[in-house]
């Protein structure tokens, strides 16, 4: 189960997001902070047994800062009302296609796959759907995947990728600048007895579409 310490302080920073308050709760931060990676290592333990290629990257190397970089934004909080996980070979910052726990009041969720990444990795991704475009529809088309993911998530080019051919039939599912999917958790879900339960299934039904995409980023990188 997640630690409900670890909800329950967002709720609060979402309604106190500045830096006053934050410092007077800085203790209690740091327990739901501390519960947070525990729970991250639970997960990274649990992804090892559905796809060992993650390796045994440590929590702090895959949860995102809680701090926000507020320069360029038109919205000045100071602090993510969100804890986030990005579980690959490597950590968050890591190259290849992993797993993404996101616990927010009213807005968590489960997915992965890879987002934004180097024009070099998206093109290979996108030679190897177009080279096996059985393989990859055979999973993004499953019925129980659909279900659970049902679209690529994230922004689209409006035509073919250069140096791809535009009147390929395939050519929609090369248009993806990220290949990412999610499955929302409502808050009831989230504090359940069987959440533990509910994130196993989803990154079950994940991990081939992370192993596509890993295999064909190993190929541009080896």
């Amino acid at each position: 189960m997640i630690p409900k310490e670890i909800f329950d302080f967002l709720v609060e920073l979402s309604i106190h997001n500045n830096r006053e308050w934050f410092q007077d709760n800085k203790p209690k931060y740091l327990r739901a902070k501390e519960a947070f990676e525990a729970y991250t290592n639970k997960l990274i333990a649990l992804i090892n047994t559905i796809d060992p290629s993650i390796g045994h990257p440590a929590a702090k190397d895959c949860v995102f800062r809680i701090y926000r970089d507020a320069r360029f934004s038109k919205n000045k909080d100071p602090y993510k009302n969100n804890f986030g996980a990005y579980i690959s070979h490597g950590g968050r910052k890591s190259t290849y296609a992993g797993y993404y726990f996101h616990l927010e009041p009213d807005n968590s969720f489960i997915g992965g796959g890879i987002y934004c990444p180097s024009p070099k990795v998206l093109k290979s991704v996108r030679e190897a759907i177009i080279e096996n475009t059985q393989s990859y529809k055979s999973i993004i088309e499953d019925s129980a995947f659909k279900k659970v993911f049902p679209e690529i998530w994230g922004e689209r080019l409006k035509t073919a990728p250069k140096g791809f051919d535009k009147t390929d039939p395939n050519i929609h599912l090369v248009q993806n600048k990220s290949y990412t999917v999610i499955s929302h958790l409502s808050d009831e879900e989230v504090l359940s007895e069987n959440i533990d339960q509910k994130i196993e299934a989803v990154y079950r039904l994940l991990h081939p579409f992370n192993k596509f995409i890993n295999q064909s980023i190993k190929r541009s990188l080896s």
